[in-house]
């Protein structure tokens, strides 16, 4: 794929996470606190390193965003059973709610923009989804690699 390719399909995906990012600001939460909110729900609970890792954050903010979530009862700290200096964040039930309101929000308003593109549009982004998934593991795989 030629480089001008890659870098349109680079903004778009760019573009597409942070309109849906900031589509659950209407729960009074940034970008970055929903996202980490659902990287907790989906994938916790987590250390905060682990956090950090996965939003590309540096560990100040990811200090700031979690203790946040916690003030707000999204969220709870607890030790590591095996590093009682290290810290695990977990999802509350509260929290749980929340980000199940913030999926079927951002559902609605893909829907939404979906519903008006044309029949053609619809049928590719159809189409696209597989190449899109096995992209989203290529990268998993690439990143782990590097990390390594």
């Amino acid at each position: 794929m030629d480089t001008d390719t890659v870098a349109r399909l680079r903004a778009a995906i760019g573009r597409l996470s942070r309109q849906l990012n900031a589509s659950a600001t209407h729960e009074g939460l940034t970008p970055s606190q929903a996202s980490a909110l659902g990287l907790i729900g989906g994938r916790g609970p987590l250390s905060l390193a682990e956090l950090a890792k996965l939003e590309s954050l540096n560990p100040t903010m990811v200090s700031r965003i979690v203790g946040r979530l916690d003030e707000l009862g999204l969220i709870r700290r607890r030790q590591n059973p095996a590093d009682l200096r290290a810290a695990w964040v977990e999802i509350t039930p509260d929290g749980r709610q929340m980000t199940e309101r913030i999926r079927d929000a951002r559902g609605q308003v893909v829907s939404a923009c979906l519903d008006r593109l044309d029949t053609a549009d619809r049928d590719a982004i159809t189409a696209a989804l597989p190449a899109l998934e096995h992209l989203v593991e290529e990268l998993k795989d690439v990143t782990a690699t590097s990390d390594a």
